[in-house]
């Protein structure tokens, strides 16, 4: 199944390592650094020019390939939606 983040964009539900609220979890500053590294390596989709509620870390191929979708809909929106398609499925 597919996960829809936001602006027309879909992620395999399979890849989806995490979804985290961006306020709360960016508290920590393992998260800011981790998010930071994965910018200036040019791994993060913005999917809104917005502030965002969420991120979502998907896994790529590779094992060491991850991407970071910041979204605006909310970890608690995406989480129903994933848990919805496994219902469905």
């Amino acid at each position: 199944m597919f996960l829809h983040i936001g602006d027309n964009l879909v992620v395999r539900e399979k890849e989806v390592i995490g979804i985290f609220d961006f306020e709360t979890s960016t508290l920590s500053k393992h998260t800011k650094n981790y998010l930071r590294d994965k910018e200036k390596k040019g791994t993060i989709t913005t999917v809104s020019d917005k502030l965002p509620k969420a991120f979502v870390v998907v896994k790529k191929n590779k094992e060491s390939d991850f991407r970071i979708y910041l979204t605006l809909i909310s970890s608690a929106t995406l989480r129903k939606r994933a848990e919805n398609n496994k219902i469905t499925e």
